[in-house]
């Protein structure tokens, strides 16, 4: 098991909370939460180690030099390919109504 920590500068804090995905579905969990303002954190635990690249460049992807929420999310991996880490993220925000 992995622990990784990214971060991205982030406008004001997200409102409300999100959860969707299950761990134990063979899937994989995000939990998004209001972070204090100007900072995005994502916290990643995978059971696939040396996966960091592939996570860096798909938050790059997502997050960098794009307007965002502050907001912490967790992400709890269960090997979910890139294509559904994203598709859970985008189903987070959209229960946020924004981002």
């Amino acid at each position: 098991m992995e622990t990784l920590t990214f971060e991205f500068p982030a406008g004001q804090p997200a409102r409300g909370r999100a959860l969707v995905g299950c761990v134990g579905s063979g899937d994989l969990e995000v939990l998004v939460e209001p972070n204090a303002a100007g900072s995005l954190t994502i916290q990643v635990v995978t059971s696939v180690n040396g996966s960091a690249p592939r996570w860096e460049q798909l938050f790059k992807r997502m997050f960098e030099g794009q307007p965002h929420s502050a907001m912490k999310i967790d992400i709890h991996d269960f090997g979910a390919t890139p294509g559904v880490v994203r598709l859970r993220l985008e189903q987070g925000f959209e229960e946020l109504g924004h981002d």
